[in-house]
């Protein structure tokens, strides 16, 4: 029965749309661009032939996009918060 109450006392979160995903997306780019030119060891794990960019392994792209969710996520908190999007 608590179960209930506490479910029905969450706040609803509105749903993922395209402007989320771009958000996410752009502030990803972001990161991996500045990770490039800000990591100074770089290439001493596995390679990602397919990346195209000499040296960037996949240590850096994992970090990179790390950052970029951490400043996606606080994006789209704030933009929503302030009602520029939905």
């Amino acid at each position: 029965m608590y179960i209930y109450m506490l479910l029905s006392s969450l706040p609803s979160t509105p749903n993922w749309s395209a402007q989320d995903s771009m958000i996410m997306i752009i502030c990803n780019l972001i990161a991996i661009l500045i990770g490039r030119y800000a990591i100074q060891v770089r290439g001493l794990g596995p390679s990602i032939p397919i990346s195209g960019i000499a040296g960037f392994g996949l240590a850096e792209l994992l970090a990179t996009t790390s950052l970029g969710h951490i400043l996606g996520a606080g994006a789209i908190i704030g933009l929503n918060s302030i009602g520029l999007i939905s």
